[in-house]
């Protein structure tokens, strides 16, 4: 263990898997999960996982090689590290002046900073962004922030998908800028593969799934698929639930 993770709202340990010379991973113990009102206690690792299953299986690619493992603090999750952590990531999310939003970007929201200066939360629009956008509609993500996205080559990498996959209606994240629009055919189709693997009760993916989730969240998961399939639009904010994970970055 290399060390701890000092923003990080539960205890996530950077590790250096095997040898000194072995990749890097986050492993995030079980019994440092602080918890939560409204998911169950001990339940964070196994959504981790679930979230990486589903992407593999719609062909997002977006989460790390995700597992669960039995390490130094327990058992818990651990999923590859993205990036060099001695180098700022590039982020697809940010925080800007009004007259400086880049061009193409989304605002998503308007507010002000601690000097009272007006500032705006704007996102990339791109297809991976895009596709994350999907993705996080489908498994339902709680919390997905600007700094949980960042760029590995072509590739767009989203973690920290713990608060996930509830059976009731709890997106919140910064990627409002598409609400309304029509998805893409390339992320219908993954929906599709998702939504396929979970109507055969011996899939990989339903076998997994039913040692991770309670059959309430599967079944779910499967009406989320659902009802973007026959909608074939992005969700927009219900006005039920905080929309705005904070802080938003």
């Amino acid at each position: 263990m290399l060390g701890a993770l000092a923003d990080a709202s539960n205890l996530a340990l950077l590790v250096r898997l095997g040898d000194d010379e072995g990749p890097l991973a986050i492993y995030k113990p079980i019994r440092g999960e602080r918890p939560l009102w409204d998911f169950p206690d001990g339940s964070l690792a196994a959504r981790e996982v679930a979230a990486h299953l589903i992407s593999v299986t719609g062909g997002w690619d977006v989460v790390p090689e995700t597992v669960l493992r039995d390490g130094p603090r327990g058992p818990g999750s651990v999923q590859r590290w993205v990036g060099d952590p001695e180098q700022a990531p590039e982020h697809v999310v940010d925080l800007v002046t009004p007259d400086s939003v880049p061009r193409g970007w989304l605002a998503v929201l308007r507010g002000e900073d601690e000097r009272g200066r007006p500032v705006v939360v704007v996102h990339e629009d791109s297809p991976t962004v895009r596709a994350v956008a999907a993705f996080d509609a489908v498994i339902n993500n709680s919390d997905r922030k600007g700094s949980h996205l960042v760029r590995e080559g072509d590739r767009l990498r989203g973690f920290d998908h713990g608060v996930s996959l509830h059976e009731d209606p709890k997106l919140r994240t910064v990627l409002w800028g598409f609400a309304g629009q029509p998805i893409g055919e390339d992320d219908l189709a993954r929906i599709g593969r998702v939504r396929d693997a979970l109507d055969d009760a011996g899939s990989p993916l339903c076998t997994t799934l039913a040692a991770l989730l309670t059959p309430v969240e599967v079944t779910a998961l499967q009406a989320r698929c659902s009802a973007l399939l026959d909608h074939a639009a992005y969700p927009v904010p219900s006005g039920d639930w905080p929309a705005i994970p904070w802080p938003p970055l």
